[in-house]
Protein backbone atom coordinates (compact mmCIF):
# COMPACT_ATOMS: atom_id res chain seq x y z
CA UNK A 1 0.00 0.00 0.00
CA UNK A 2 1.58 3.29 -1.08
CA UNK A 3 1.49 6.28 1.20
CA UNK A 4 1.65 10.02 0.79
CA UNK A 5 4.86 11.43 -0.62
CA UNK A 6 7.26 12.82 1.97
CA UNK A 7 9.62 15.62 1.06
CA UNK A 8 9.56 18.26 3.81
CA UNK A 9 7.48 18.32 6.98
CA UNK A 10 7.08 21.43 9.12
CA UNK A 11 5.22 20.77 12.32
CA UNK A 12 5.05 21.28 16.04
CA UNK A 13 6.28 18.28 18.02
CA UNK A 14 5.18 16.10 20.92
CA UNK A 15 7.94 15.35 23.46
CA UNK A 16 8.21 12.02 25.26
CA UNK A 17 11.73 12.20 26.74
CA UNK A 18 11.74 8.74 28.33
CA UNK A 19 14.59 6.47 27.26
CA UNK A 20 14.28 2.80 26.31
CA UNK A 21 10.65 3.04 25.21
CA UNK A 22 9.80 -0.47 24.09
CA UNK A 23 7.20 -1.70 21.64
CA UNK A 24 4.95 -2.98 24.43
CA UNK A 25 4.79 0.54 25.83
CA UNK A 26 4.12 1.92 22.35
CA UNK A 27 1.26 -0.56 21.75
CA UNK A 28 0.48 -3.07 24.53
CA UNK A 29 0.24 -6.71 23.46
CA UNK A 30 -3.44 -7.01 24.40
CA UNK A 31 -4.31 -4.72 21.45
CA UNK A 32 -2.59 -6.80 18.77
CA UNK A 33 -5.62 -8.84 17.75
CA UNK A 34 -6.53 -6.87 14.63
CA UNK A 35 -5.07 -7.78 11.26
CA UNK A 36 -5.53 -4.44 9.51
CA UNK A 37 -3.53 -1.32 10.29
CA UNK A 38 -6.45 0.91 11.19
CA UNK A 39 -7.44 1.80 14.75
CA UNK A 40 -4.10 1.19 16.43
CA UNK A 41 -3.57 4.91 17.06
CA UNK A 42 -6.38 4.83 19.62
CA UNK A 43 -4.18 2.66 21.83
CA UNK A 44 -0.81 4.29 21.19
CA UNK A 45 0.94 4.49 24.58
CA UNK A 46 -2.32 3.20 26.07
CA UNK A 47 -0.99 2.42 29.54
CA UNK A 48 0.76 5.79 29.74
CA UNK A 49 -2.23 7.73 28.37
CA UNK A 50 -4.97 6.18 30.50
CA UNK A 51 -5.27 4.99 34.07
CA UNK A 52 -6.87 1.72 35.16
CA UNK A 53 -10.19 3.61 35.29
CA UNK A 54 -9.79 4.51 31.56
CA UNK A 55 -9.52 8.21 32.39
CA UNK A 56 -6.77 10.17 30.62
CA UNK A 57 -3.60 10.77 32.62
CA UNK A 58 -3.39 14.55 32.47
CA UNK A 59 0.36 14.99 32.62
CA UNK A 60 1.14 12.60 29.73
CA UNK A 61 2.21 14.50 26.60
CA UNK A 62 -0.44 13.02 24.25
CA UNK A 63 -3.14 14.20 26.67
CA UNK A 64 -1.69 17.69 27.02
CA UNK A 65 -3.54 20.09 24.70
CA UNK A 66 -0.42 22.29 24.53
CA UNK A 67 1.32 19.64 22.41
CA UNK A 68 0.33 18.70 18.89
CA UNK A 69 1.88 17.95 15.54
CA UNK A 70 3.10 15.15 13.33
CA UNK A 71 6.54 14.79 14.93
CA UNK A 72 7.21 12.68 18.01
CA UNK A 73 10.46 13.50 19.83
CA UNK A 74 11.49 10.62 22.07
CA UNK A 75 14.35 9.63 24.33
CA UNK A 76 17.26 7.40 23.35
CA UNK A 77 16.70 3.76 22.31
CA UNK A 78 13.18 4.11 20.98
CA UNK A 79 11.35 0.99 19.80
CA UNK A 80 13.37 -1.63 21.66
CA UNK A 81 11.78 -4.89 22.78
CA UNK A 82 9.73 -7.21 20.61
CA UNK A 83 9.63 -6.88 16.84
CA UNK A 84 5.92 -6.09 16.50
CA UNK A 85 5.16 -4.08 13.38
CA UNK A 86 2.03 -2.86 15.16
CA UNK A 87 4.19 -0.28 16.97
CA UNK A 88 4.85 1.48 13.67
CA UNK A 89 1.19 1.05 12.66
CA UNK A 90 0.01 2.73 15.86
CA UNK A 91 2.39 5.67 15.46
CA UNK A 92 1.27 6.20 11.85
CA UNK A 93 -2.42 5.72 12.67
CA UNK A 94 -2.21 8.28 15.48
CA UNK A 95 -0.93 10.84 12.97
CA UNK A 96 2.82 10.97 13.49
CA UNK A 97 4.95 10.96 10.34
CA UNK A 98 8.35 11.40 12.01
CA UNK A 99 9.90 10.02 15.18
CA UNK A 100 13.08 11.73 16.36
CA UNK A 101 15.54 10.05 18.74
CA UNK A 102 19.27 9.60 19.19
CA UNK A 103 18.97 5.82 18.73
CA UNK A 104 16.36 3.39 17.39
CA UNK A 105 16.16 -0.37 17.71
CA UNK A 106 16.94 -1.76 14.25
CA UNK A 107 13.74 -3.77 13.80
CA UNK A 108 11.55 -0.84 14.84
CA UNK A 109 13.48 1.48 12.53
CA UNK A 110 12.89 -0.82 9.55
CA UNK A 111 9.22 -1.34 10.45
CA UNK A 112 8.77 2.43 10.67
CA UNK A 113 10.36 3.01 7.27
CA UNK A 114 8.17 0.27 5.76
CA UNK A 115 5.08 2.01 7.13
CA UNK A 116 5.76 5.61 6.02
CA UNK A 117 7.11 6.78 9.37
CA UNK A 118 10.50 8.46 9.14
CA UNK A 119 12.87 7.68 12.04
CA UNK A 120 15.34 10.56 12.33
CA UNK A 121 18.53 9.80 14.26
CA UNK A 122 20.21 12.82 15.81
CA UNK A 123 23.01 13.31 18.32
CA UNK A 124 22.32 13.04 22.04
CA UNK A 125 23.10 16.75 22.44
CA UNK A 126 20.79 17.85 19.63
CA UNK A 127 18.04 15.64 21.07
CA UNK A 128 18.48 17.09 24.55
CA UNK A 129 18.26 20.65 23.19
CA UNK A 130 15.28 19.87 20.95
CA UNK A 131 13.35 18.27 23.81
CA UNK A 132 14.09 21.29 26.01
CA UNK A 133 12.95 23.71 23.28
CA UNK A 134 9.67 21.87 22.67
CA UNK A 135 8.94 21.50 26.39
CA UNK A 136 9.61 25.21 26.96
CA UNK A 137 7.59 26.31 23.92
CA UNK A 138 5.14 23.69 22.58
CA UNK A 139 4.59 25.73 19.41
CA UNK A 140 8.25 25.31 18.39
CA UNK A 141 8.22 24.45 14.70
CA UNK A 142 10.46 21.57 13.65
CA UNK A 143 11.36 21.10 9.99
CA UNK A 144 12.34 17.71 8.61
CA UNK A 145 13.75 18.02 5.09
CA UNK A 146 14.07 14.48 3.75
CA UNK A 147 15.51 15.46 0.38
CA UNK A 148 18.46 17.24 2.01
CA UNK A 149 18.42 15.01 5.11
CA UNK A 150 18.32 17.91 7.56
CA UNK A 151 16.26 18.47 10.72
CA UNK A 152 16.02 21.99 12.11
CA UNK A 153 14.23 24.20 14.61
CA UNK A 154 14.91 27.85 15.43
CA UNK A 155 18.51 28.46 14.34
CA UNK A 156 19.62 24.87 15.07
CA UNK A 157 20.00 22.17 12.43
CA UNK A 158 21.62 18.78 11.97
CA UNK A 159 22.07 16.34 9.11
CA UNK A 160 20.69 12.83 9.47
CA UNK A 161 21.35 9.59 7.66
CA UNK A 162 18.82 7.35 5.91
CA UNK A 163 19.09 4.34 3.64
CA UNK A 164 19.05 5.69 0.05
CA UNK A 165 16.45 3.16 -1.10
CA UNK A 166 14.06 3.95 1.78
CA UNK A 167 14.61 7.67 1.20
CA UNK A 168 13.55 7.27 -2.44
CA UNK A 169 10.50 5.22 -1.41
CA UNK A 170 9.35 7.85 1.10
CA UNK A 171 9.91 10.76 -1.29
CA UNK A 172 7.86 9.02 -3.99
CA UNK A 173 5.22 7.51 -1.71
CA UNK A 174 6.27 3.98 -2.62
CA UNK A 175 6.15 0.75 -0.69
CA UNK A 176 8.42 -2.07 -1.91
CA UNK A 177 5.92 -3.25 -4.55
CA UNK A 178 5.32 0.29 -5.84
CA UNK A 179 9.07 0.71 -6.21
CA UNK A 180 9.32 -2.44 -8.35
CA UNK A 181 6.35 -1.31 -10.44
CA UNK A 182 8.06 2.05 -11.00
CA UNK A 183 10.88 0.13 -12.71
CA UNK A 184 8.50 -1.59 -15.14
CA UNK A 185 9.91 0.15 -18.23
CA UNK A 186 13.53 -0.63 -17.29
CA UNK A 187 12.62 -4.25 -16.51
CA UNK A 188 10.89 -4.68 -19.89
CA UNK A 189 13.84 -3.11 -21.71
CA UNK A 190 16.25 -5.43 -19.91
CA UNK A 191 14.01 -8.39 -20.74
CA UNK A 192 13.92 -7.52 -24.43
CA UNK A 193 17.70 -6.89 -24.56
CA UNK A 194 18.44 -10.24 -22.94
CA UNK A 195 15.83 -12.41 -24.66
Amino acid sequence: MSKDKFTTLKSAAVPIPDENIDTDQIIPARFLKATTREGFGDNLFRDWRYGSDNNPIKDFALNNPSYSGKILVAGKNFGCGSSREHAAWSIYDYGFRVVVSSFFADIFKNNALNNAVLPVVISDEFLKNLLAAVQKNPSTEVTVDLENQVISYGNQSQKFEINAYKRECLINGYDDIDYLLSLNKEIREFDVAHA
